[in-house]
């Protein structure tokens, strides 16, 4: 049985959790509402304000999915009672970030700066303080969509392991190599 799978999922009070026919768990809170289609032959028993998934069988499919459902249910759960956020520094010189609502305005080296439109469901901030590398930072519920907007805009400029100039999550350890040494003749 997997481990990570047949862990419960506490409810949090202020969360609401409903099972529809076609297998798609619905969880409502005070920060949204999120959706998760589960495949066929997976059960959701909500009991005493604990949720459990259920796999059909002992398939090796089935097992790798049981875990997988889990931990996306209970990201969710998670997500509408506290919220999921993520932090992004730009470290090189005159690296920029700025937003206009949901526009995000990079300036990270390159002949044109880069707009980038943040989906709705994401609260976006930028911070520039004197002294500071500046600071992208976003709220959703949803903390896959978050991850996956939070890659696009890495993917913009990855931190290069020389000087560690890019864009990189607050607190990732970069592996830094050194650079040339000059030879003796």
């Amino acid at each position: 049985m997997s481990r990570i799978g047949k862990a419960p999922i506490n409810i949090p009070a202020g969360v609401e959790v409903k099972v529809s026919a076609d297998n798609t768990v619905s969880v409502k809170g005070p920060k949204g509402e999120l959706h998760q289609t589960l495949n066929e032959g997976f059960k959701v028993n909500i009991d005493n304000g604990v949720m459990t998934i259920i796999r059909p069988n002992d398939e090796k499919g089935n097992r790798a999915l049981h875990g997988l459902y889990r931990s996306l249910l209970n990201n969710n759960v998670i997500g509408v009672k506290d919220g999921h956020t993520t932090k992004q520094e730009l470290v090189g010189v005159g690296y920029k970030a700025t937003n206009a609502g949901q526009i995000l305005d990079l300036s990270v080296g390159y002949s044109h700066r880069i707009m980038l439109e943040v989906p709705s469901e994401i609260k976006l901030t930028t911070v520039t303080e004197k002294g500071q590398n500046p600071t992208i930072i976003m709220e959703s519920a949803d903390k896959q969509l978050l991850g996956q907007v939070a890659a696009k805009i890495r993917s913009f400029r990855k931190p290069e392991p020389y000087k560690g100039k890019g864009i990189k999550f607050s607190g990732e350890q970069l592996r830094r190599k050194a650079g040339k040494s000059a030879s003796k003749k």
